[in-house]
């Protein structure tokens, strides 16, 4: 047996039985965490059996994963735009009229759906690109973070960790300064100064930390980017940004700046080891070399990307340049970070034709450990002493899961399991999925159709 542990005083202590446990390289059987006021204070290997009175977990126990990024309101959309023609931009259209019914009280009530989704698939955190920060016509509440505090409660009461990515998105397009359209004005703070004035209102809480966005190159001018990277700075926070997701962004940057949005943004001071470019689909060999030699992260999202047709971005070549990867499920098309992992390396062979691009280990990665610190959160998403006891259990007896010898459990999780064969969540050291029930949430569907029904009234 081994034992390693951090200095304990008096906490609030308890021990989860892991009868498989992925350890960053492997896959041990038999394995006890010690939990201490929401972290992990111990790790004991070779525990052939539960200790008397510990919880037991039946599977293969994972960090909890990591969605890096989410708009939440979007999950009201799914099989409302999946079939039919089209592109992102009339997609885009439809996701305007949705946005445009959302209050504080039903944004409230999605999120916490949302996010109680999200946990009963085996994430703990949430990167929440928020930008919908005031009422219709562009009137801020009373309140002027009334829409992201009901995102930050969401998440409490879902039980999950967030970053708000509190968003500016200030004009409509390139070139000369564009008026944002009728929809685009509950997004607007009309300057990046008075976004900065209002994200400065939002506070850190236990669970939740607040972050800064640059929606896209299109939606920020160039001269105001540096100021959004500022704050980021300023608070040590974590910057996003859409990156190069559209071809046609690419042409109309290059037409009104004469540069790729990556060299817009690296010479705005935008790029950085605490940034993380969302999408990076459509990027040049410059790009790559620019966002890897400033360890900007990149953020796949690979079934929204495959959804609106936008393509496969060159998550190999990012990687190799120095960009670390995580994963998103953006849209909700699917809340599923086991189809996010594996349709990276899956995407990759069919543009390449060749296989094995990722180890199961760095695809889980990518999920975990890389997605919590593109979030602010370096200190989660392993299972070793001093990190946030925040941990998820995968069936190893399902119908998708079944067959593998115990050290391929983390091949069959990346390559068969889905987000149905999550059987527990754990955060800070608190059930909050047991036996595939959330704790917190009595009916999920229930929420997720009430909350949705609403919106299409």
């Amino acid at each position: 047996m081994q034992l390693t542990t951090t200095p304990t005083g008096k906490r609030d202590t308890a021990t989860f039985w892991l009868s498989h446990a992925w350890l960053g390289t492997h896959v041990e059987p038999g394995v006890a965490l010690d939990v201490a006021d929401g972290r992990i204070a111990g790790v004991r290997t070779g525990v052939d059996a539960p200790p008397p009175g510990a919880a037991v977990l039946r599977g293969l126990t994972l960090p909890g994963l990591a969605n890096a990024h989410s708009h939440a309101f979007h999950r009201a959309l799914r099989s409302t735009v999946q079939v039919g023609s089209g592109t992102f931009w009339t997609w885009r259209e439809l996701m305007y009229q949705v946005s445009s019914r959302l209050t504080p009280e039903t944004y409230y009530d999605l999120a916490r759906a949302v996010y109680a989704e999200m946990a009963l698939a085996g994430i703990t955190a949430v990167g929440e690109f928020h930008y919908l920060h005031h009422a219709p016509g562009g009137v801020p509440y009373n309140n002027p973070n009334a829409m992201g505090e009901a995102l930050i409660a969401a998440a409490d009461a879902a039980g999950i960790r967030i970053t708000l990515l509190d968003t500016a998105y200030l004009a409509a397009g390139f070139g000369q300064y564009q008026q944002p359209n009728q929809h685009q004005l509950r997004f607007s703070d009309t300057t990046a100064e008075a976004w900065a004035e209002r994200a400065s209102l939002l506070k850190d809480t236990d669970h939740a930390l607040i972050g800064a966005a640059v929606h896209s190159v299109r939606a920020v001018p160039a001269g105001q980017l540096a100021t959004v990277a500022a704050w980021a700075e300023g608070r040590r926070a974590p910057l996003h940004v859409h990156l190069s997701e559209q071809i046609a962004e690419n042409e109309a940057c290059q037409a009104a700046h004469g540069c790729s949005p990556t060299r817009l943004l690296a010479d705005h001071g935008v790029l950085g080891p605490r940034t993380t470019g969302v999408h990076n689909t459509h990027l040049s060999g410059e790009d790559i070399t620019l966002l890897g030699s400033s360890a900007t992260g990149t953020c796949m999202c690979p079934t929204t990307e495959r959804d609106l047709a936008d393509g496969i971005g060159p998550a190999v070549a990012l990687q190799r340049a120095g960009s670390p990867l995580s994963l998103g499920s953006d849209s909700h098309a699917v809340i599923d970070l086991f189809e996010e992992a594996r349709a990276m390396e899956l995407n990759e062979r069919l543009r390449t034709r060749a296989r094995g691009h990722w180890t199961a280990a760095a695809l889980l990665r990518a999920a975990t450990a890389d997605g919590h610190a593109a979030l602010g959160r370096p200190d989660a998403g392993t299972l070793e002493p001093g990190a946030f006891a925040d941990f998820t259990t995968v069936a190893l007896d399902s119908v998708r899961t079944a067959g593998p010898v115990p050290r391929l459990a983390a091949e069959a999780a990346v390559f068969a399991a889905s987000a149905a064969d999550v059987r527990h969540t754990v955060v800070a050291g608190r059930h909050i999925v047991r036996d595939g029930q959330h704790a917190l949430v009595e009916d999920v569907p229930a929420a997720l159709a009430s909350a949705i029904a609403v919106l299409h009234g």
